[in-house]
C-alpha cells in the first residue's frame, strides 16, 4: 500500500490506521477506529511521528507506516549477537583500498528514499560481526529492538556480496550516533563485518564488493541529499567502528 492517508480520508485504510495508533499507545478517544481521517487521527499521527523522530506533517506515508509497523513489530529472536568488545580498541586498523564505486546487484529493486528531514552528514558504520560471516537487517534489528531501540539503528546496510537492504525510512532520526547529537540530521550506513575472524580484534572487513557499494551508495545519497561531509563513527567516538579511516578512503572525499 502506497496511497497517502491524511485529513479528509475516508475507509478501510484509515480505519487500519487508526487501530495501529490505538495499539501504539496513541488513543482516539472521541472517535476511536471509525475510518474518518479528522483532527483527532491528524493529531495522533503527528505526536507518533514527533515520537519516532520522524518529519512531522500529519500525513500517513510510506515512511511513517514503515516506522509504525516496526516499532509495532514485536522481537523476533534469533541469532546471537556477536561480541562488540573489539570495537573497544581505537587502535586504528589495518586498512584496505577504497577501490571503485559501482551499483550493487540489487540495485534494480533498491528505491533511495526521499525526505523533508533536514540532512547534512553520512557516517559510516560497521555491524562489529566477525569476518566472512553473514548477518541481516533482520539480525541487526533484533538487537537493536533487544536495547530498546524502536527499530534498527541504521538507514542502510550493505552486504558482503556488496547488496544494499533499507533499515529504518531515512525520514526517521537515526539511532547509530548518539555522540555528539549525531543522529540528528545525519543517515547512518553500517557494513556487515568489521572485526576479525577471531571475533576480537577490530578489522576492516570491506569486500571488494562491499567497497564498490558503499561508494556508490555514499555518492547517490550524498547528492540527493546534498550531504555536506562523510565520517565515520571513530570520529565521533573513541572507537573502532568502521574499523578504518574514513577521511582517508575516497568515502571522506565525496562531499568534501
Amino acid at each position: 500500500m502506497s496511497t497517502l492517508l491524511k485529513r479528509g480520508s475516508k475507509g478501510a485504510a484509515v480505519r487500519e490506521l487508526q487501530s495501529l495508533l490505538i495499539k501504539a499507545g496513541h488513543p482516539l478517544p472521541k472517535f476511536g477506529a471509525d475510518g474518518d481521517f479528522g483532527a483527532e487521527t491528524e493529531a495522533a499521527v503527528r505526536a507518533l511521528q514527533a515520537r519516532l523522530e520522524l518529519y512531522v506533517d500529519g500525513i500517513y506515508g510510506p515512511q511513517t507506516r514503515t516506522a509504525l509497523k516496526q516499532l509495532l513489530e514485536p522481537v523476533k529472536p534469533g541469532r546471537v549477537e556477536p561480541d562488540k568488545s573489539a570495537m573497544q580498541d581505537s587502535t586504528p586498523a589495518v586498512q584496505q583500498p577504497s577501490g571503485s564505486a559501482a551499483p550493487p546487484s540489487n540495485v534494480a529493486s533498491l528505491k533511495l528514499l526521499d525526505t523533508s528531514r533536514a540532512i547534512d552528514e553520512i557516517i559510516v558504520h560497521c555491524a562489529a560481526t566477525p569476518e566472512g560471516k553473514d548477518f541481516t537487517v533482520a539480525d541487526i534489528r533484533a538487537w537493536h529492538k533487544q536495547r530498546g531501540f524502536v527499530d534498527v539503528g541504521y538507514h542502510y546496510v550493505v552486504y558482503r556480496d556488496g547488496r544494499v537492504l533499507l533499515g529504518r525510512p531515512v525520514g526517521q532520526q537515526g539511532a547509530h550516533c548518539a555522540d555528539a547529537g549525531k543522529n540528528r540530521g545525519t543517515i547512518g550506513i553500517c557494513y556487515i563485518g568489521g572485526v576479525a575472524a577471531d571475533g576480537k580484534t577490530a578489522k576492516d572487513t570491506r569486500t571488494s564488493a562491499q567497497r564498490s557499494s558503499l561508494l556508490w551508495l555514499t555518492q547517490q545519497l550524498a547528492t540527493k541529499h546534498k550531504v555536506k561531509r562523510v565520517t565515520g563513527h571513530n570520529q565521533y567516538a573513541a572507537k573502532a567502528c568502521p574499523s578504518f579511516d574514513v577521511a582517508k578512503d575516497a568515502l571522506g572525499k565525496i562531499a568534501a
